[in-house]
C-alpha cells in the first residue's frame, strides 16, 4: 500500500504560494471554509515516488499572532491539523520579511521545510540566495523553487517527505531577552509534565500563555479537555512570568516580535546578495515616484482620469449598438410569442416589462464594465493597488482607521458588495466595521452609467475629456465623503485608536494579459452583469405592473411619484427620480429606465432611447443643471443596493449595523442635495 502524507503550505500574501499549490496539484483540488470561520482553505492531491500527498493551502498571512481569522486558521492548523510537515513559502526577492513567519512556524513544529520561491524573479533582479547557508542557519531543509519551472518542484516534495519520515531534527531556536526566557523556561518545564505529547512545541505553548494568546490556549484546552490554569504549579509559573514582564515595563508581544524581526534580518544579511543596479533598485526608484509625497497622489489621480476617460470614450458606441441589437430582437421575440398564442397581457409583461428593462440594463452596463474591469485588473496585476493603499494610509490613519480600508474602498468601485466582503482583510473588528459602513460612499459599477450619462448630457456634451475630469472629481468627492464618514464614526459610535499592520508593496510584475482578461471578464464582468440582470428581470415585471395598473385613471408609478414629489423638490430633484431611486433599490442600474418610464407615461420602454433623446425628455420635464447636480450627488451618496446590505448583514451579523450602513450615506447625500438646492435656488 502506498504511503500517504499531508503537507501544509503557509506563507505571506503574494509569495506565489497559490501558484505553487496549483502547479503541484493541477485540477485535483477543492476549497472550503475552515470550521466556524469565513476563511477559505484549499486542498489538493499529487503523488511522488509512489507516495500519495495531500497539500493543504492555508490562507496567506504575515504572522501567527492570531489577531485575524486568517492567522488563527493558519496557527491552529499548523499546531493541530495533523500535517506531517509544514512547507513555509518565502519570496526570494523579499526574504527578510518572509523569514519572520518561518521563524514563528519553526517555534510550533520541527517538521518544517522552507521553500524559497520566485527564484527566477530574484535572478532577474540580480538577487542571489545562498540556500545551503540558509539551511544551516535555520536548522531545517531549504529548497529553492519557481512555480513556472516545474523541474524545481519535485525536490521540494522530496524534502517534505524526508522531514515527515525522519525522527526529530532540532531547528535553531530564537532566544528572547532574559525576562521572557525565564518565564518560558518555567512554564515549558511544567507543560512537559502536563501535556502527553510534544506537539505543538511546549515552548510555543508557553509563549502563548505568557503573552495571553487566548485563541491558541483555548484550542489546547479543548484538546486536553480541561483548563490549563487549573494546575496550581502552572498557574504560579504564569503569574511569576507575567510579573517579571510587568516589572520590566515593556510590552512582551512587541519585544518578542522585535527579536524575531531582528533575527530574520540577521539571517537574511548572511544569505542574500543583491546587485543594487538591478531589480530592487528599479522598484525602489519607481516607488519613490509612485508613493512619494510630491507625485504619489497626482499620479494616482492621473491614472484614475485615464481609466475613466477610456471607459467613457470607449463605451458610448458599443453601448448604442448593443442597445439597438437587443431592442431590435425584442420585436422578433414578440412575434414568436404572439404566434405561439400567448395572451396579450402576459406578452406585454414579459416583453415590455421583463425583457426590455433587462435589455436596457445589459446595454448600459456591459460596455463600460468590459473596459473598466480589465483596466482596473491590469493595475492590480502589475502591483499598483497596494501603492494606492500606501498613498491613502495616512489620511485613513488621521480618521482613526486602517490603511487597508483603501484596498476595500478600491474593491467597491467594482461592486460595493464585493468591497464589504473584502473588509475581512482588516484585522481589527472596529476598523473592519468602519470600512464596511462607509464602503458605499464610493460609486460601484452600477452607478457609473448614471454618472457618465448625466455629466455628459448636462455639463460636458460631446467633450469626453471634460466628462472624464468631472467624473474623476465626483469620485474624489466620494473618497472625501468616505474619509469624513469614517472620521465621524470613529469619533462617535466606533471610538478607538488605529491599529498597526503590515502593508506589503509587492514587486512590480509584467502583467499576464490572458489571466487579466479571464479574471476581469469572467470573474467580475459576467458575475456583476449576471447579478444585475437577475435583479432587473423581476424589477422589470414589477415596473410594468406599476405602470399599467391605475388608480383613478392615474398609473401607480405616476401616483407614487406625485405623492413623494415634495420630498424630491426639497432635495433639488422631483418625485419621479426619487421614486426611481426607491424602486432601484435592488439594482442602481434600473434608476434611469424607471425614470424614463414614468416621464413618458407609457408604462414600458417602448423604444430605444439615445443619450440625446433621454436628455430631451429630462429637459422637457423641467430638469436644469441644478437638478442634474443634485441627482449626481444622490447617485454617488445614498443607500446601498439590496445585495450590498445583505452582505453587510452577513458580515456584521447585526441588523443595527446594517440599518446604519443604509442610513448614514442616505443622510449625508440628502444633506448635500438640500445644500445645493438652497445655494442655487
Amino acid at each position: 500500500m502506498a504511503e500517504a502524507y499531508r503537507f501544509a503550505l503557509v506563507g505571506n500574501p503574494n509569495v506565489g504560494k497559490s501558484s505553487l499549490f496549483n502547479a503541484l496539484t493541477g485540477l485535483h483540488q477543492h476549497t472550503g471554509n475552515w470550521p466556524g470561520k469565513t476563511v477559505a482553505t484549499a486542498s489538493g492531491s499529487c503523488s511522488l515516488d509512489g507516495s500519495a500527498v495531500e497539500l493543504v493551502d492555508l490562507p496567506g498571512t504575515y504572522s501567527l499572532s492570531a489577531h485575524s481569522p486568517e492567522e488563527e486558521v493558519a496557527a491552529e492548523y499548523i499546531s493541530f491539523g495533523s500535517a506531517d510537515a509544514v512547507i513555509v513559502v518565502c519570496d526570494a526577492t523579499a526574504l527578510e520579511r518572509n523569514l519572520y513567519l518561518a521563524l514563528q512556524v519553526m517555534e510550533i513544529t520541527d517538521r518544517v521545510v522552507v521553500c524559497v520561491n520566485l527564484m527566477d524573479e530574484a535572478e532577474k533582479r540580480g538577487i542571489t540566495v545562498d540556500i545551503p547557508r540558509l539551511s544551516q542557519l535555520l536548522g531545517v531543509r531549504v529548497v529553492g523553487t519557481s512555480a513556472r519551472q516545474k523541474k524545481t518542484l519535485p525536490p521540494l516534495l522530496r524534502a517534505a517527505l524526508a522531514a515527515a519520515r525522519e525522527n526529530r531534527r532540532e531547528s535553531v531556536p530564537v532566544r528572547y531577552n532574559e525576562t521572557i526566557e525565564a518565564g518560558l523556561f518555567s512554564i515549558a518545564a511544567r507543560l512537559d509534565e502536563l501535556l502527553p505529547e510534544r506537539t505543538p512545541n511546549h515552548r510555543w505553548v508557553a509563549m502563548q500563555l505568557l503573552l495571553g494568546g487566548d485563541s491558541a490556549v483555548r484550542t489546547i484546552e479543548e484538546k486536553l479537555g480541561r483548563p490549563l490554569a487549573e494546575d496550581p504549579f502552572l498557574r504560579e509559573a504564569i503569574r511569576l512570568g507575567c510579573e517579571r514582564i510587568d516589572r520590566s515595563e515593556e510590552n512582551a508581544e512587541t519585544a518578542a516580535a522585535t527579536v524575531l524581526l531582528r533575527h530574520a534580518a540577521e539571517i537574511a544579511s548572511q544569505v542574500v546578495y543583491a546587485e543594487r543596479r538591478n531589480g530592487f533598485s528599479r522598484d525602489r526608484k519607481a516607488d519613490r515616484i509612485l508613493t512619494g509625497k510630491k507625485f504619489g497622489v497626482p499620479i494616482m489621480l492621473l491614472l484614475l482620469l485615464i481609466l475613466f476617460y477610456l471607459t467613457v470614450q470607449g463605451a458610448n458606441y458599443p453601448s448604442a449598438v448593443l442597445s439597438s441589437v437587443l431592442f431590435g430582437f425584442s420585436d422578433i421575440l414578440s412575434r414568436w410569442l404572439l404566434a405561439a398564442g400567448l395572451p396579450l397581457w402576459l406578452h406585454d409583461a414579459l416583453i415590455l416589462g421583463v425583457y426590455r428593462v433587462t435589455a436596457w440594463v445589459v446595454s448600459v452596463m456591459l460596455p463600460p464594465m468590459a473596459i473598466f474591469f480589465p483596466l482596473f485588473t491590469l493595475l492590480e496585476d502589475v502591483g499598483y493597488l497596494p501603492r494606492i493603499a500606501f498613498n491613502l494610509d495616512k489620511p485613513f490613519e488621521r480618521c482613526r482607521a486602517c490603511g487597508k480600508q483603501a484596498l476595500t474602498m478600491a474593491m467597491g468601485f467594482g461592486c460595493n458588495a464585493a468591497g464589504v466582503v473584502g473588509c475581512r482583510i482588516i484585522d481589527s473588528p472596529r476598523e473592519r466595521l468602519l470600512a464596511i459602513l462607509t464602503n458605499s460612499f464610493v460609486p460601484c459599477n452600477g452607478r457609473f452609467p448614471i454618472l457618465i450619462f448625466l455629466l455628459g448630457a448636462f455639463f460636458s456634451p460631446g467633450e469626453p475629456v471634460v466628462s472624464a475630469l468631472l467624473l474623476t472629481g465626483v469620485v474624489c468627492l466620494g473618497i472625501a465623503a468616505t474619509f469624513g464618514a469614517t472620521r465621524l464614526l470613529s469619533a462617535t459610535v466606533l471610538r478607538g485608536e488605529p491599529s498597526s499592520y503590515i502593508l506589503e508593496l509587492p514587486p512590480y510584475r509584467r502583467p499576464q494579459l490572458g489571466k487579466i482578461l479571464v479574471r476581469s471578464l469572467l470573474d467580475r464582468t459576467v458575475f456583476v452583469l449576471g447579478r444585475a440582470a437577475a435583479v432587473a428581470a423581476p424589477a422589470g415585471l414589477i415596473l410594468w405592473l406599476l405602470g399599467n395598473i391605475s388608480v383613478g385613471n392615474v398609473a401607480l408609478l405616476r401616483y407614487l411619484s406625485d405623492t413623494i414629489d415634495p420630498v424630491g423638490r426639497l432635495l433639488g430633484m422631483d418625485g419621479v427620480i426619487l421614486l426611481a431611486f426607491v424602486l432601484g433599490f435592488p439594482a442602481n442600474e434600473t434608476v434611469i429606465p424607471i425614470a424614463m418610464m414614468i416621464y413618458m407615461a407609457e408604462g414600458a420602454l417602448n423604444r430605444t432611447l439615445s443619450a440625446s433623446a433621454m436628455n430631451g425628455i429630462l429637459l422637457a420635464n423641467g430638469w436644469t443643471e441644478k437638478t442634474a447636480a443634485c441627482v449626481i450627488v444622490f447617485t454617488l451618496i445614498h443607500w446601498p443596493c439590496s445585495t450590498t446590505l445583505l452582505s453587510v448583514k452577513k458580515e456584521t451579523g447585526s441588523w443595527t449595523w446594517t440599518a446604519l450602513a443604509a442610513a448614514l450615506p442616505t443622510l449625508c447625500g440628502a444633506l448635500l442635495c438640500m445644500l445645493i438646492n438652497l445655494v442655487f435656488h
